[in-house]
């Protein structure tokens, strides 16, 4: 086998590597990748911005007075840089002195988010190992996009991991799927991504392959704009924001007042429907969940609920619903009941029918291609127990010992000395940035990795610099993805970056434990291991590897297509007993006998609707009158790449945009292209006016991503001059069930600035300076 052309991956996709006479100019498209995403092109110029971080560095009164030292410092306060034996040495010095002083449940190791691209150079794979090589560490467990679907789906129905990854492949859905019903739309901008890299980007051509097979497609959305199907072909229904259970409860009701349900699919895969059908039709409560009762709740007609409801009885139809809205208070119900109501149609299992969980938020769903069992790097065994769901950080850092509910059982909240972070950036994807602020004051020391000076970063008290997934070798794979990518390092890293491997291996060695974290092995040889042990698991399936040396060489291996089309619970509907669910019944649970017993107030047995906090029909409305989407941005994945060309090209005079109806902007006196203070009672920020009718009104949108710039961080009412819209949402499990993320649950009001506008210094580095030894703790015996 012999190298045609030079590939790497990112979250983006796969590109080729624009390489001239041995000279890298840059990155391209790959060419068989029908829709390929731009963000990942940026990363070329971006890797290289002097926004990187260079050299090791310590927060000043951290290096000079110890650890604990002047927390409300951070985010404020020069670094100072030093060499990297002298900051592994005080890392391994202080890692040492909270397992002596406090045990390593003091020690909580994060990681969040799509770290690498590679699946060796994975960091939270990489920090969790090393942080088990020397005793332990506090989790969390559970993802911010997926809190509450997380906790639910597989006490109903299945863990969404194996859900996600069974879809139905879109040329099942072309050949099958005649009415498609999103709740929150299916947005390309989403599917860009896949851990592990896409090699093709499906999610556009496969919408238009269904309006061209003349599939009707619905968006029940409060925005219109995030449906990427051809112009024309999708009718959008709007919705207020938080309402979707109420909506789907709805036609679950109709279907069945019709007598148009699915009896025997509901006597043979499913349990509990009939204590859902009390109360539905207001036996357990005195209120039939019909179509008129959800209109004055969602704003849709009763009469296009009811006719939709119908029409999805009488053809082969499917429900997708989007990530977001598990992303709210109660953010279980609309999940459940999407499910409930799918059972009544009786359509899962069927091609082209069912439920979707869902198309549109990563480029996995859909895809025709085998399911592979990829290399992976082992944590190893974690001898700590304590943990936590990801969103509830800012409470166990305000609140230890404190008590908390999650999944049927009571936990207490670890009390935390020194947070390890690599991976992910807490300043972005936390809600209520200012409470976070407040709550990062409580560890003696916080140590990240990172590879730019972001907020993260500026909050840290040591900051190691890291590689980019360009500057280092490592195995791009991607759960069904045609391609496994020999990803060679082919830009040198910045100053004294390092890869993570290389960081801990020395941390390791100084805490006795490099054996068990290197197992002796380089980086070359652990990826020899990874891919040969990933050879091992693929041959059972019928899929048969090069050798790594010829793989190496090559650059790239294309995997075997599915022998068949990919039905989405296709056995399970053949046999329920054979291929018996997960759940306790080993069927699709309507209504759980096992949640019922939690007996949580705010998550009962069944799907319900019970108001949010915060929505457009509360009363907090009066004070607060837009409800603010923060979506996933077009332009970065998450915060990654904020700083790029690409990303900074979409800011409004370099503020993230928020997009607002004409009716909204006319009553405040607003215009495209001017700068906003959008305002709760948790904060503010500015973000850049876009005005248009791709919003309902009485609804603001505002994507994640932008790097938090307050004016002052840590202080009470600081502005944060950017436009992170994590600044105004809400921090507060979505229910005692699962203690999601609910930040989607927001309302907020908005003003035209006025003032002189503050500059935005996201992007700035922090004050450096040069290591002082004169002024060193004696400690330290320096």
């Amino acid at each position: 086998m012999t190298q045609e052309r030079e590939l790497t991956s990112a979250h983006w996709g796969v590109y080729e590597v624009d390489r001239h006479e041995g000279r890298v100019r840059g990155l391209k498209a790959l060419a068989e990748d029908p829709d390929p995403s731009p963000i990942g092109l940026a990363m070329w110029d971006a890797y290289r911005s002097p926004v990187r971080v260079h050299r090791p560095a310590v927060r000043r009164s951290w290096l000079y007075e110890g650890p604990g030292a002047r927390p409300e410092l951070r985010g404020r306060e020069p670094f100072v840089e030093v060499e990297w034996e002298h900051a592994l040495d005080l890392v391994a010095q202080d890692i040492e002195r909270v397992r002596s002083q406090h045990g390593n449940q003091a020690i909580f190791g994060g990681s969040y988010g799509w770290s690498s691209a590679g699946r060796f150079h994975h960091a939270q794979s990489q920090v969790h190992r090393l942080l088990n090589a020397v005793g332990g560490y506090v989790r969390s467990v559970d993802s911010y996009s997926l809190g509450a679907a997380r906790v639910l789906m597989p006490h109903v129905i299945a863990p969404m991991d194996e859900l996600m990854a069974m879809h139905h492949g879109w040329d099942v859905m072309q050949a099958n799927t005649r009415l498609l019903v999103a709740f929150g739309g299916i947005p390309a901008k989403n599917a860009q991504v896949s851990a592990g890299g896409a090699a093709e980007h499906r999610l556009r051509p496969g919408l238009a392959g269904l309006a061209r097979a003349g599939c009707r497609m619905v968006n029940i959305s409060p925005v219109s704009d995030n449906f990427d199907a051809p112009a024309g072909s999708v009718e959008w229904i709007p919705i207020r924001p938080n309402t979707d259970a109420a909506a789907l409860l709805a036609m679950a009701f109709e279907v069945v007042q019709a007598g148009r349900h699915a009896t025997a699919f509901l006597q043979s895969h499913c349990v509990g429907f009939d204590a859902w059908w009390a109360y539905l039709n207001g036996e357990s409560d005195g209120v039939a969940k019909n179509a008129e009762w959800a209109a004055g709740i969602t704003g849709i007609p009763a009469p296009v609920l009811r006719q939709l409801a119908l029409d999805m009885a009488g053809t082969r139809s499917f429900v997708n619903i989007a990530w977001s809205l598990q992303r709210a208070d109660h953010g279980e119900q609309p999940y459940w009941a999407a499910l409930s109501l799918a059972s009544v149609l009786g359509q899962i299992g069927l091609p082209g029918g069912g439920l979707g969980v869902a198309y549109g938020p990563a480029n996995l769903m859909g895809s025709p291609h085998t399911k592979f069992p990829g290399p992976t790097l082992s944590q190893g065994r974690n001898a700590v127990a304590a943990f936590i769901p990801v969103a509830r950080i800012a409470d166990m850092l305000l609140h230890p010992g404190a008590r908390f509910d999650y999944n049927g059982a009571s936990h207490v909240y670890p009390d935390i000395d020194l947070i390890y972070w690599a991976g992910g950036n807490p300043f972005h994807h936390h809600q209520d940035l200012n409470r976070l602020a407040r709550a990062w004051r409580k560890p003696s020391t916080i140590i990240v990795h990172e590879q730019v000076w972001n907020a993260h970063a500026k909050m840290a008290d040591i900051v190691l610099p890291a590689t980019s997934t360009l500057e280092r070798d490592d195995i791009g794979f991607a759960t069904r993805e045609p391609l496994l990518v020999a990803m060679k390092a082919v830009m040198p890293a910045p100053g004294q970056a390092r890869d993570d491997y290389a960081i801990f291996a020395d941390l390791a060695r100084r805490l006795g434990a490099g054996e068990v974290y290197t197992e002796g092995r380089d980086t070359a040889q652990w990826l020899r291991h990874l891919y040969e042990e990933s050879a091992e698991r693929a041959r059972p399936l019928g899929v048969e590897l090069p050798s790594f040396d010829d793989f190496w060489r090559a650059g790239e291996f294309r995997l075997p297509a599915a022998k068949q089309p990919v039905v989405m619970l296709e056995a399970f509907r053949a046999d329920p007993v054979a291929h018996a669910l997960k759940t306790p019944s080993g069927r699709i649970e309507i209504a759980s006998a096992r949640i019922t017993g939690f007996a949580y107030d705010d998550c009962p047995g069944h799907a319900v609707w019970q108001a949010p906090r915060e929505w457009l029909g509360a009363a907090a409305a009066a004070v607060h009158p837009l409800h603010l989407i923060s979506d996933q941005p077009h332009t970065k994945l998450h915060s990654q790449l904020d700083f790029s060309a690409y990303s900074l090209a979409n800011k409004v005079q370099g503020r993230e945009p928020i997009v607002l109806h004409p009716g909204d902007a006319k009553a405040r006196g607003i215009a495209a292209g001017d700068v906003v203070r959008v305002f709760n009672a948790r904060g503010a920020c500015l973000a850049g006016a876009v005005v248009n009718e791709t919003v309902m009104p009485g609804v603001v949108r505002m994507s994640t991503g932008a790097w938090w710039d307050p004016v002052a961080a840590g202080e009470a009412d600081t502005l944060d001059k950017h436009g992170n819209p994590n600044v105004l949402t809400c921090d507060q499990g979505a229910s005692r069930l699962s203690q999601g993320c609910a930040a989607q649950t927001c309302l907020v009001q908005l003003e035209r600035f006025n003032g002189e506008l503050p500059p935005v210094t996201a992007y700035d580095r922090p004050a450096l300076e040069a290591l002082d030894r004169g002024k060193m703790r004696s400690s330290d015996g320096a």
